[in-house]
């Protein structure tokens, strides 16, 4: 984590300001704690990625994998302490989705070169170069290391600790990453001038989600694409969006949808699953503005 990020982040519980104790330390924050002094909720920094998920051991219940990897990767005594504590208190759930999120890092991966982000990039050429940006469902980085070229402060979030390890291997003095839930306050009231939220519908409550982005934008930009895929079994959204009611809520929230964007599209998306296999979307990009 950079140090510099601490001004920016706050506490999921209750969005006071963090303070930062750290364990170890190369360029950036390699191990350590955010703590709130209010409500005194703990936050480790592992791998030079924050967790800020209000109950840790929460985070590691659908992850027990992980969670034992997280403990052999950690150094420091008390922030292994820490993810001990934290793994002797998880819930018992069935569904581990540490190899689904190991799986769907490897996919991204080998798709990188998928030309879905060089057309995401034609279209973001109308910002110009803004003071922060914020990119929701960033998996690996492909976008944010873009963004950081062409502005001043970029972070990423996603709930993927696995993709975000692999996000930190390139380093960027003005990029950082975050594993949080996409509904959590965690940059508080700080307002971006540039949101990009690429596929991510089927991971989140999509009325709930586009009403928090609309609350982190007063003056900026809002990119979003879908393939309104959402499918997910026992896990599926409430809620669904479509082509069309996608923007009549984000009109509903103030934005403009701006005029190439107007009419759905079908843009390409392809993802390599092995060798023999590629999923083939087509998704629909929407840029609004307030």
């Amino acid at each position: 984590m950079l140090e510099s990020s601490l001004e920016f982040l706050r506490c999921v519980r209750c969005c006071s300001k963090l303070e930062l104790n750290t364990f170890k330390y190369d360029k950036e924050i390699l191990e350590g704690f955010l703590e709130c002094k209010k409500c005194s909720a703990k936050f480790p920094i592992i791998e030079k990625i924050p967790i800020m998920w209000d109950d840790f051991s929460l985070y590691l219940s659908s992850r027990k994998k992980l969670g034992g990897q997280i403990y052999q990767l950690i150094k420091n005594p008390t922030l292994k302490q820490f993810c001990k504590t934290s793994l002797s208190k998880l819930d018992h759930v069935n569904d581990d989705r540490t190899d689904l999120e190991e799986r769907w890092s490897s996919i991204y991966q080998n798709s990188k070169s998928s030309k879905f982000y060089s057309h995401i990039q034609k279209n973001l050429d109308f910002t110009t170069k803004s003071n922060f940006v914020l990119e929701y469902g960033c998996s690996i980085g492909i976008m944010t290391s873009v963004l950081a070229e062409s502005h001043s402060v970029v972070f990423g979030v996603d709930r993927s600790f696995t993709a975000l390890r692999f996000a930190k291997k390139s380093y960027h003095d003005n990029l950082d990453y975050v594993v949080s839930d996409f509904l959590s306050p965690v940059f508080g009231k700080l307002q971006f001038d540039l949101v990009l939220a690429l596929n991510v519908l089927e991971l989140v409550e999509p009325v709930k989600f586009l009403t928090v982005v609309s609350k982190q934008i007063s003056s900026g930009y809002f990119v979003i694409s879908d393939p309104y895929d959402f499918d997910r079994g026992v896990h599926s959204v409430k809620k669904t969006l479509d082509e069309t009611t996608l923007r009549t809520n984000l009109e509903n929230l103030g934005f403009k949808i701006m005029p190439n964007t107007k009419t759905p599209s079908y843009v390409a998306w392809n993802l390599k699953l092995n060798p023999r296999a590629t999923l083939n979307y087509k998704v629909d990009l929407v840029c609004s503005k307030k």
